[in-house]
């Protein structure tokens, strides 16, 4: 099987998956793959992707302009190619709208608070970018202070975009995302947080260094600490 071949049919995949949980509704959505030769392999636009076939698919260069495939390039690729610019290490983008974290977008509240070990962990912080209109640059520009630091970013009144270094990562991030909103709206609906202390939090940073080492992204920013544990 070609390398593309296998792309395609990861990307049907995961577009499904995104569509079987809820994560996209309708035609909503996109996810891409950086090929060999400064070429994109991404969704089309009007495609519902839990209908998704391997042909449908689009190849792009870097500037977001259609090389080959029969249907129109997602109005959202220059999204997907100010990542890739900005991020040489990424090799996938998923973009979705997963409720609870959509949600948290369209309140104006980020995901920052240090609740859950595992995301401190795999992800760090997950902050919200500004409203940009889908479909235009402005779009793609709410996401320029984030992009170098952040694997996972709310984008206010929107949804969520992730990505890493294969599309199965990509789309693990975006599960984790939507995993903490809802543990983090219990805790509201709660009335009670019980962030991790800032002690706590240095530990999880070694011992993310220690399991990820140079895979993940060392200038990613830890999220906003608790209080310091008594001495």
């Amino acid at each position: 099987m070609s390398a593309e071949r296998k792309h395609r049919e990861e990307i049907v995949r995961y577009g499904r998956m995104l569509h079987e949980r809820g994560f996209v509704a309708a035609m909503d959505g996109n996810l891409s793959i950086r090929l060999s030769g400064e070429r994109i392999l991404v969704t089309p636009t009007c495609v519902s992707k839990g209908a998704m076939r391997a042909g449908d698919l689009v190849i792009v260069d870097l500037e977001g302009k259609r090389m080959a495939g029969r249907r129109n390039v997602t109005s959202e690729i220059g999204m997907h190619v100010l990542i890739y610019r900005m991020r040489p290490d990424v090799q996938a983008i998923v973009h979705a709208h997963p409720p609870t974290a959509t949600g948290f977008a369209a309140a104006g509240m980020a995901l920052t608070e240090p609740l859950v070990c595992e995301v401190v962990m795999g992800l760090g912080c997950i902050p919200l970018a500004g409203y940009g209109t889908p479909g235009t640059s402005e779009l793609a520009q709410t996401l320029v202070p984030y992009v170098p630091h952040y694997d996972a970013i709310l984008m206010s009144n929107h949804g969520v975009v992730a990505y890493g270094d294969t599309i199965e990562h990509a789309y693990m991030k975006m599960e984790t995302v939507e995993h903490f909103a809802q543990i983090a709206l219990v805790t509201h609906l709660l009335g009670k947080q019980q962030p991790l202390s800032g002690v706590d939090v240095e530990k999880l940073i070694l011992a993310r260094t220690k399991y990820f080492g140079g895979k993940m992204n060392a200038s990613m920013p830890m999220m906003a600490r608790g209080p310091e544990s008594p001495s």
